[in-house]
Order: C-alpha cells, then structure tokens, then sequence
C-alpha cells in the first residue's frame, strides 16, 4: 500500500509499481502538456494546445460527429462545440448537417486543416524517432501496445465510476 510520508525517491516499480506507474504518468502529462502548445502552433498560432487531439481524431475518423468527440475524450458537449466553433473560425474544419440525422453535424478536415495536421503530425513523429533512436522498434511498438491497454483500461474504469455507459476494455482499445 502506500505511505501518506514525504517521498524522498521516486517509488520503485518493483515494491510500488502502481506508486511508480502514477509518478510516471504524472511526469509524461506534464511533459506532453509542454510540448502540445509547440504543436499547436505548428498548425495555427492561434490553436489551443488541447485541439491538437480533436484534429487527430477527426483526420484518422472524417465525419465524425461532436458528440462522438465528446465522448472519445471524456468532456462535454459544450467543450467540444466550443473547440469546433474555433477551429471551423480557423479554417481548419468544415461542419456539415449530418443527412442520417440532421440534429448533429460531421466534421472533416478542410483542406488546409488537413495539410497543417500532416505537418505537425510529421514533426511529432520525427521527434519521436529521434528522442527513441537507440530503441528496438519491438520496444516501441510494445509501448504503444501498452499505452493503448492502459488508456482503454482506465476509460472503461471511468466510465464504470460515473454511471455511464460502461465500455468494456475491448471497445475502448478499438475506440482508439
């Protein structure tokens, strides 16, 4: 279990792992946070650093709809019509009136959404082949196996924890 003292040293995955696990995921949120404003402004220097994911998304999934944004990344609808308008206002996506079902809307890439996506996804990806160069790609593909279990294993939990409707582990790591 854990101890409510001071740490004097980072937790050790052996005796703590789950201490060590929360350290490290702690430490890689606030780097990513760092380094997702510079991404941003790859694409618009006037783009939250939190669009980033929503474009993502909407690239590797066009016409998607907010509401699926919406639940994909845990926030409101509000949130997401917010970041949309801002993002249709930048010229990076195209909202259209949904013909199955004309209370939503599908949202694609404009054009020039997706070029600039493409080359901040590119810059993002040279970085991390470079920062991961002497890893064996075995080793990186495993990480990226582990990252996505352990997202989809903590939204099926979230979800489970808030009523919900609960996704199973399977549905969430398809979802991403």
């Amino acid at each position: 279990m854990h101890d409510a003292a001071p740490l004097t040293a980072p937790p050790e995955p052996q005796t703590d792992p789950f201490g060590a696990l929360e350290r490290e995921v702690r430490v890689l949120i606030r780097r990513a946070q760092s380094t997702s404003a510079q991404t941003a402004r790859l694409i618009h220097p006037e783009l939250e650093a939190s669009a980033y994911p929503l474009l993502a998304h909407i690239a590797m999934y066009p016409g998607t709809r907010g509401s699926d944004l919406a639940a994909h990344f845990g926030v409101g609808r509000a949130t997401v019509s917010r970041q949309l308008s801002r993002l249709a206002e930048l010229g990076l996506v195209h909202r259209e009136t949904d013909p199955e079902d004309t209370r939503g809307q599908q949202i694609t890439l404009t054009d020039d959404g997706a070029r600039r996506f493409r080359h901040a996804r590119d810059a993002r990806l040279t970085m991390l082949e470079s920062a991961l160069s002497g890893w064996e790609k075995d080793d990186v593909a495993e990480l990226a196996r582990l990252l996505n279990s352990y997202s989809a294993d903590v939204v099926a939990w979230l979800g489970s924890q808030q009523g919900t409707a609960h996704l199973s582990a399977a549905d969430a790591r398809a979802a991403h």
